[in-house]
């Protein structure tokens, strides 16, 4: 997760649920916002569904896809993250309200 990315998603748009599972076997439920490829490279970004989880954008590489599974991994360079939710910020500029 990226300190200081926050996006206000406006209540009346209808929420994607998807559960994660944490390197502990937590489910932890987020809102499906995007997926943007930046190099050749596919990133999930979401948002935390509990709000006690904050309002902090997610953002994940996704690894691998397959039929019957998913698999994301972190992102720990903050360059590239900045740059990432720079992408999600101009796509999304007019539905979103960024803080």
């Amino acid at each position: 997760m990226a300190d200081d990315i926050k996006v206000n998603v406006p209540e009346e748009e209808e929420a994607s649920i998807i559960v994660l599972e944490d390197d502990l076997g937590n489910e932890v439920e987020f809102e499906y916002l995007d997926v943007i490829e930046y190099e050749g490279v596919e990133y999930l970004y979401l948002l935390p569904a509990n709000e006690e989880d904050g309002d902090e954008v997610v953002i994940l590489k996704i690894t691998s896809i397959d039929d019957e599974t998913e698999s994301f991994e972190g992102i720990e360079d903050e360059e590239l993250l900045n740059t990432l939710f720079e992408l999600f910020k101009d796509k999304w500029k007019d539905e979103f309200n960024f803080e």
